[in-house]
């Protein structure tokens, strides 16, 4: 649970008294306007949007006076912030016995010019997005990753120290890792970076490769997603969303260095002519890393005998860069956001190892390319209906490369010349895999009234996909990838979103439908093509409400009958270790949360926070990677449930000196199948999952050090994994099954942040698995020891 930042709100310096419209005064009409104004760095309003027009002209009158204010900038940990507030624009006609005037919410006592209007009351309330997302009905756990950006900690390493998340990595960076949101894992959760799905917005298919420092918060939707996300999901979705600051000229770049040859690299810069509301800014990202850490295997000795054997990774490097390029106008009277983004990004990795490293390859390698454009529009009309729609291209090709002549050992050695080329099995493998995808996100909001929101959502997705293998072409045999690949689904949703007992009471209501189209042909025995389509309708429906008993206290439930349709790689492959399987169901479960959430109450002893929730998976037709000597398929395999408790607790003492926070995950995840493949296990946990986990974290920080708004803070982590069996529990005698042994990992931190607006600069020096400790995830696939890394991170903000 991360700690709350030290936010003070935005404060009002020049005020403009607004003229009460001529009519409405005739008519003895008042009224309270509703405002949510967008305040740049300057102070400046730069945006006014009437949240629930009353109309008589009351809205363009606040409106128009509110455009003039002038604000002292908000400060976010003592930095200069852009900010978003919320005022009431309050229309009184004069009484007979008028009241004295009153200090204004800003400090400043307000009254008519002319004498013929009483005070106008404003008042301000400081939410930010996050905080609106964290404190709605929605069952959401947000993180803000403005003090992560000055880590040396990946996005993996990042979340996983959120409460009932767990990321694990079948090695370092860029490694395939595996994501787990109160049980199920990242096959059943659906990625977005600002609405797009993950695999389409051009940052690799990875979720824990993504770089933190181009991502504003982190958005973890638990097992029951909204509609506006245009999916189907059985565990949830994670929403990235990405720096949302438009407003002035501002560059922002870090630069990693760290052990196993590290180096990490991101930039990003924006400029926005203010007249015109024209907007460009542009990012990109590089990662290279040799992944050469030590790992205990066993290899061969000079005398041939299978021993213990400390040795480096010699074939495991990954490299990875991207960039995007955004054009468009923004706070327009035609269109709040009209943007365009064009992006481009690839990766190539060397495999070190198969699934359970127990075998060594030091020629294998898979890699992929992707670009493609997205078009985004969000505009409100009529004062009450909005509308943010974004449509896209996407192109990837994947490949992946099998065609080495040699045996390799643990030490890099070419040991046996192979009959053929080809090391994962005994035939060469050069394989693209290209795929096309068309998708659009609709969605619609209906303000029906201040208490009365209605909310549509359109997502169709077109995927065309086609591939080859040209040594199986070369050795003139039918290529299985020249089959046709076609998919197209369709996701929809129509909320209720009702607003009651003035304020403390939020409830959404949803319906979801979902369509998809698959047109395939399999390669037969043989050597002949069959088709095998597949028409897939399946629904959902769910609620969420909140209840708040105190500005700090508030409780949640949240329910979701939810479907998930099969994936293009599930389908029909991922063109590197996962074969197809045309004849893929959909998932089915019921997700139910109930927690509670106590957000930073002060004392004298100083802040504290903390939540609690319980969860529960009753899941059915859900899909397993089944493996077939080096290659795994996707089957349909067994029903499950999962029940559980994740809670989390935070203090910050007076002056914000220390800092401290700690969660703990507990979940109970059982096959419920009583026939089957998996029959015989009926009633055991699942094999390779940790069911119980935590993590812990300090903070020392001192403040205006050497200059003012300055910090120096050491920081230190740890984690704790307990142990859990990588085959099925009932399998083998009690001393021989295979487990993966408990983990207490550590890391500390040192940064500096040095601040003079409107530059900040930082540095960093992490050490991580600070014990060198032993370390494992996947199948028992050794993570890296003790290594040392250094950040530097520099804003230019305008």
């Amino acid at each position: 649970m991360a700690p709350a930042p030290v936010v003070v709100p935005p404060k009002l310096m020049d005020f403009v008294e607004a003229d009460y419209p001529a009519q409405a005064r005739s008519e003895g009409l008042e009224a309270r306007v509703r405002l949510r104004l967008r305040i740049d760095a300057q102070g400046h309003v730069t945006e006014a949007e009437v949240m629930e027009p009353v109309g008589h002209g009351f809205d363009e009158a606040a409106r128009g006076a509110a455009l003039r204010f002038r604000f002292e900038p908000a400060r976010r940990d003592g930095e200069v912030k852009p900010s978003r507030l919320v005022y009431v624009y309050e229309f009184r006609l004069p009484r007979e016995s008028p009241p004295p005037p009153e200090d204004s919410a800003a400090g400043k006592e307000l009254t008519s010019g002319a004498g013929e209007l009483g005070p106008i009351e404003i008042s301000v309330q400081g939410e930010s997005e996050a905080e609106r997302r964290r404190q709605s009905a929605e069952s959401v756990r947000v993180v803000e990753t403005e003090r992560l950006q000055r880590e040396t900690a990946d996005l993996g390493e990042a979340l996983a120290r959120t409460e009932g998340v767990g990321v694990r990595r079948a090695g370092g960076l860029g490694s395939r890792a595996r994501f787990s949101l109160a049980g199920l894992t990242d096959e059943q959760i659906r990625f977005f970076i600002d609405g797009i799905p993950l695999e389409l917005a051009g940052f690799g298919p990875v979720l824990a490769n993504v770089p933190v420092n181009l991502v504003e918060r982190v958005e973890l939707y638990q097992g029951v997603v909204p509609i506006r996300l245009g999916t189907d999901a059985l565990g949830g979705a994670v929403q990235l969303v990405t720096d949302r600051s438009v407003y002035g000229t501002g560059a922002a770049a870090s630069y990693e260095l760290g052990s196993f040859d590290t180096h990490r690299l991101t930039a990003g810069v924006r400029h926005l002519q203010g007249p015109t509301g024209l907007l460009v800014r542009a990012n990109g990202f590089l990662d290279d890393t040799h992944n050469d850490y030590r790992i205990n295997v066993r290899a061969t000795d000079a005398q041939g005998r299978l021993v213990p054997t400390l040795v480096p990774r010699f074939h495991d490097a990954y490299r990875t860069r991207g960039a995007g390029v955004e054009v468009g106008f923004v706070d327009r009277p035609w269109a709040r956001r009209l943007l365009l983004r064009v992006f481009g990004s690839g990766y190539e990795k060397e495999l070190q190892h198969n699934p359970t490293m127990t075998v060594p390859y030091g020629e294998v390698d898979h890699g992929e390319l992707s670009g493609g454009a997205t078009l985004r529009f969000e505009q409100t009309f009529f004062e009450r209906l909005s509308a943010d729609t974004v449509a896209g291209y996407s192109w990837r090709q994947t490949r992946f490369t099998d065609v080495g002549e040699c045996a390799y050992d643990w030490f890099g050695r070419c040991v046996e010349k192979l009959p053929q080329p080809g090391e994962l099995e005994s035939r060469a493998v050069e394989r693209y895999v290209e795929q096309h995808t068309g998708f659009a996100r609709l969605n619609l909001g209906w303000n029906l009234s201040a208490l009365h929101t209605l909310r549509l959502a359109v997502a169709p997705t077109v995927v065309v996909r086609s591939g080859e293998d040209l040594r199986m072409r070369a050795r003139q045999e039918l290529d299985p990838l020249s089959g046709e690949r076609n998919l197209f689904s369709l996701a929809g949703g129509l909320e209720y979103e009702l607003d009651a007992l003035d304020g403390r009471l939020e409830n959404i209501a949803f319906l979801k439908d979902y369509l998809q189209f698959s047109r395939a042909e399999k390669l037969l025995p043989g050597g002949t093509f069959t088709r095998l389509d597949q028409d897939i309708n399946g629904v959902g429906l769910g609620n969420s409400t909140r209840f708040r008993f105190s500005r700090e206290l508030y409780a949640k439930a949240s329910y979701e009958w939810a479907t998930r349709l099969p994936r293009p790689d599930e389908l029909f492959g991922d063109g590197v270790l996962v074969n197809e399987n045309l004849s893929l169901k959909p998932e089915l479960s019921h997700n139910f949360n109930l927690g509670l959430e106590l957000e930073s109450w002060r004392t004298r002893a100083g802040d504290f926070r903390g939540n609690v929730t319980g969860f529960g998976r009753l899941a059915e037709q859900l899909f397993q990677l089944i493996g077939q000597e080096n290659y795994f398929t996707w089957q349909n395999v067994y029903a499950a449930r999962s029940l559980g408790v994740a809670a989390a607790a935070g203090w910050t003492s007076p002056g914000q000196y220390l800092v401290l926070d700690g969660n703990v995950t507990w979940q109970d995840f059982r096959n419920t199948s009583n026939e089957g493949l998996f029959g015989a296990y009926e009633g055991q946990r699942l094999p390779n999952r940790p069911y119980l986990q935590a993590h812990g974290s300090a903070r020392f920080q001192l403040m205006d050090l050497m200059c003012p708004g300055d910090e120096l803070s050491l920081t230190w982590h740890t984690r704790y994994v307990h142990t859990f069996f990588r085959s099925w529990e009932g399998l083998g005698q009690v001393d021989s099954k295979r487990v993966i042994p408990s983990q207490l990992l550590h890391s500390l931190g040192l940064t500096y942040v040095f601040r003079n607006a409107p530059t900040t600069l930082s540095w960093t020096i992490d050490v991580q698995n600070l014990t060198d400790a032993l370390a494992f995830d996947f199948y028992g696939v050794q993570r890296p020891g003790r290594s040392l890394f250094a950040k530097l991170t520099v804003d230019l903000g305008g």
